[in-house]
């Protein structure tokens, strides 16, 4: 099953494990996409649109791991 949305922390560990501070900045860019919401946790966007925004912007990181829970 894949995700179909993706908070801070997916989108932290999908660009290789990069800081939160490092998300945050990357969701100020224009070319970031909008949020799907924003929940007490925090913003949430499509899991599509950021892989779109992967597959322009950080080419090298290729196809998302399809993630299975049991």
């Amino acid at each position: 099953m894949t995700r179909q949305l993706m908070g801070m922390t997916e989108i932290r560990l999908r660009l290789g494990g990069i800081t939160r501070q490092r998300v945050h900045q990357l969701a100020l860019r224009d070319d970031w996409p909008e949020p799907y919401d924003e929940l007490i946790q925090g913003r949430v966007w499509r899991a599509a649109d950021i892989e779109a925004w992967i597959r322009v912007h950080r080419p090298a990181l290729g196809q998302p791991q399809t993630s299975h829970r049991d």
